[in-house]
């Protein structure tokens, strides 16, 4: 397939929001606080991980029955140092609606160089590969989705990481596309998986710095919601004393990194 195929338009615009007091643009610049019908928190136990593992196995399952199956037990993965998993539960009942895993590489290198050689300028800097994206079908699972990027984008700069990666397969891909991630292979489009059934993904990347920025730049819709919504129902700060908690990294574990390559202009 074509990689130009595979674009979707830009970003929408919102339009310019003048105040009549001070003539500034007041485009999602009020900071608010909203609290949703479920949090969002790194799994601490062996009861949250399985529920994580519950919710990520119906998710692929309906996509791919076979290889939901093989994602009712934990993966290897999901305790190895540098990696954490998100767990979206129902503030009613406890209910798991959606999970994420997220794999820096501190301390080995990211499941997708199992697949592909990554740009040279992302090398020896601070990375995370999100995967293992699961959720309940409907609006709710829409919602918690875009919670869970959110998260996963609050950890990197809680962490000091500088990119967040994803593989994504169509139609998925082009969800990163409107969050402004960007394609890391832009000519090769998208590229057998071999650590993923050889099933074709984009590899899409998420500057973390300069994130911000970009969204106010392009005058995104999810900036309100990304920058300036405060959701006290996600937490992603690790507890070390926690069952779990000595196999994640230390906050300074990216320091560890030498010196950082640089993008090309």
């Amino acid at each position: 397939m074509n990689r130009l195929s595979t674009i979707v338009p830009p970003p929408y615009r919102a339009p310019v929001q003048i105040d009549s007091t001070t003539g500034e643009d007041t485009f999602a610049t009020a900071m608010t606080q909203e609290r949703r019908p479920f949090t969002v928190r790194i799994v601490s136990n062996e009861t949250e991980l399985s529920k994580a593992v519950s919710i990520r196995a119906d998710a692929y399952g309906r996509h791919m029955p076979e290889f939901g199956e093989k994602l009712r037990i934990a993966e290897e993965t999901d305790t190895e140092p540098g990696v954490i998993v998100l767990l979206a539960e129902s503030r009613l009942d406890g209910t798991p609606l959606g999970t994420l895993r997220i794999q820096s590489n501190a301390y080995k290198p990211l499941k997708v160089e199992q697949s592909v050689s990554l740009p040279r300028w992302l090398r020896d800097r601070p990375l995370v590969e999100g995967s293992r994206l699961g959720i309940v079908s409907g609006s709710i699972g829409r919602l918690v989705k875009m919670v869970l990027i959110k998260a996963t984008l609050q950890y990197c700069e809680q962490d000091g990481i500088d990119w967040a990666i994803v593989a994504a397969r169509a139609p998925l891909d082009r969800q990163y596309d409107q969050m402004m991630f960007e394609d890391l292979f832009p000519e090769q489009g998208f590229i057998p998986m071999r650590h993923g059934n050889n099933i074709p993904h984009r590899v899409l990347g998420f500057e973390i710095d300069t994130g911000h920025q970009r969204l106010v730049e392009a005058r995104h819709p999810l900036l309100k919601f990304m920058r300036y919504t405060d959701h006290p129902d996600i937490d992603v700060r690790v507890d070390r004393d926690s069952d779990l908690g000595e196999l994640f990294p230390v906050p300074s574990m990216s320091r560890a990194f030498p010196p950082l390559g640089r993008r090309p202009v």
